[in-house]
């Protein structure tokens, strides 16, 4: 699309100075109309070296409260950033609901300098441009505006700029050596560029390509295709989307009602197992270091089921500065103002470390579903997005444990009870958990599902039976155990 795309023709003086200055009142009125209406907006910067998206960019943000955005401008990765998911310090840096945020290049830089310096190639480079067409759709899905330009400049153009630079002693540094590489392999660069862009174009989140060799004419296409899709997003504000079908190979999983819950061990036993898999497990904890394997273990299950004893005989054994554990309630108002993954996405540990949820994602098709905290739409469509960010951790190199803490009714208010009744345990009990109670069977209905549908062959599910308390750990660090081994031997 790079290629053959025709330019737009430039309009002459007088009309560019009567559009510019329209676009530019049409986005300085547009700013509070997103705070209202709590839109989020992903302004991504793309292109040539010196094709001018800096200053494009601080001559669009004029217009707009500078409350209501932030400019980012990320650098090389980092060692540190190579020990997260490729998409993390991307999806941290996504705008609150009715901000903006203007990225000033991105994840099409990272990757076609990967192509072009580092021989990415074939099924690598493909799951790459696959995670990137997940993530642009899931943020558009989820009500953000996602607007991708390509400042376009020849070959030409950009040597002229380069010297012109290079002459001033103070603008030298503004030319790097990737521009001056750049410049070089221009016709290396257009055809990666351009397989790019095609691969990567789509309804909900095109490209737009922008003829960047006059600053003035750059900038009122920029303004115009903005406010143009802003005033769209506008008027279909929280459209229903469309449900994917799952593309992901699932485990058979039995329903809880099918889920024996007599097995139990003795004290001794107990005792004895609990001692040599904790020490199995130290020892596994420093090979997943040594080896640069991240673990994500994720809890959920009833309340009263035993979640925080079991997570406590797993750290018990673990290195403490290897690990963290992240209780997980309500969404603070700065996190239900962003795509609900992105909590975890800011919480995933680096490569070697362990990240214990308790609680987790899988909040967005429980309470959320059943509380009404998001949309029908919303809940459904979250099963493939879960999927697809398990996939995501799945494709870095994390061990993904997930376990549901089973119990009964009955074992469920005999816990309550003794909560209820033992002063130094009281506080564990709330008046929200004897409400959930009171929602037992819908929430197995939901539970079910959920698992059903989330119990992939990357990122299983476990069940681990928790009338006995003791079982349940056990048998959870006997997985634990298994799951790094398979990661590490």
């Amino acid at each position: 699309m790079l290629k053959e795309r025709k330019m737009p023709q430039k309009p002459e003086d007088v009309e560019l100075k009567e559009r510019l200055a329209a676009a530019r009142r049409r986005l300085a009125g547009q700013q509070m109309q997103i705070k209202e209406r709590k839109l989020p907006v992903l302004a991504l910067m793309e292109g040539w070296g010196t094709a001018g998206k800096g200053s494009i960019i601080g001559q669009v943000i004029r217009n707009i409260d500078p409350r209501f955005f932030q400019v980012i401008s990320l650098e090389v990765a980092s060692q540190e950033d190579l020990r997260k998911p490729f998409l993390s310090r991307y999806f941290t840096k996504i705008p609150e609901a009715g901000k903006f945020v203007f990225l000033d290049s991105g994840w099409m830089e990272e990757i076609t300098m990967l192509r072009l310096q580092k021989g990415l190639e074939g099924k690598a480079y493909e799951e790459k441009l696959e995670s990137i067409r997940r993530f642009e759709r899931q943020l558009t899905d989820n009500g953000y505006l996602v607007v991708k330009f390509f400042f376009q400049i020849g070959e030409k153009e950009q040597r002229k700029r380069i010297e012109s630079l290079q002459k001033d002693i103070d603008t030298r540094w503004r030319v790097s050596d990737s521009d001056l590489w750049q410049n070089k392999h221009y016709e290396k660069c257009l055809e990666v560029y351009a397989h790019y862009l095609e691969m990567t174009n789509s309804p909900s989140a095109p490209w737009y390509i922008v003829d960047a060799k006059t600053r003035k004419w750059a900038e009122l296409q920029v303004l115009e295709t903005l406010t143009e899709g802003i005033d769209i997003a506008l008027q279909n504000h929280a459209p229903a989307t469309p449900l994917l079908q799952n593309v992901f190979p699932l485990a058979k999983m039995p329903k809880l009602s099918e889920i024996a819950l007599d097995a139990r061990i003795s004290e001794r036993e107990y005792k004895e197992e609990l001692d040599r898999l904790q020490e199995h497990l130290g020892e596994l904890h420093n090979r997943l270091y040594r080896k640069q394997v991240p673990v994500v273990i994720a809890y959920e299950g009833w309340d009263a089921a035993g979640k925080g004893g079991n997570i406590k005989r797993i750290t018990e054994a673990l290195d403490p500065r290897g690990y963290q554990v992240h209780p997980i309630a309500s969404p603070q108002p700065y996190e239900k103002a962003r795509h609900y993954l992105w909590r975890f996405w800011s919480r995933l540990p680096k490569t070697g470390h362990i990240a214990i949820f308790d609680r987790s994602w899988y909040g967005r098709v429980m309470v959320e579903r059943l509380e009404g905290f998001c949309s029908e739409n919303d809940w459904k469509r979250a099963y493939n997005e879960i999927n697809e960010f398990e996939k995501e951790l799945a494709d870095w190199g994390a061990v993904v444990i997930k376990f549901w803490v089973q119990i009964d009714k009955d074992t469920q208010l005999q816990r309550f009870e003794l909560r209820q009744n033992t002063p130094e345990k009281r506080w564990k009990i709330t008046d929200e958990d004897w409400r959930n109670r009171e929602k037992w069977d819908a929430y197995e209905v939901a539970v079910n599902e959920m698992i059903q549908k989330t119990s992939t062959a990357y990122a299983p599910w476990h069940i681990l039976e928790s009338v006995d308390k003791r079982y349940a750990r056990i048998k959870a660090l006997r997985i634990v155990i298994e799951e790094i081994e398979k990661a590490v031997m």
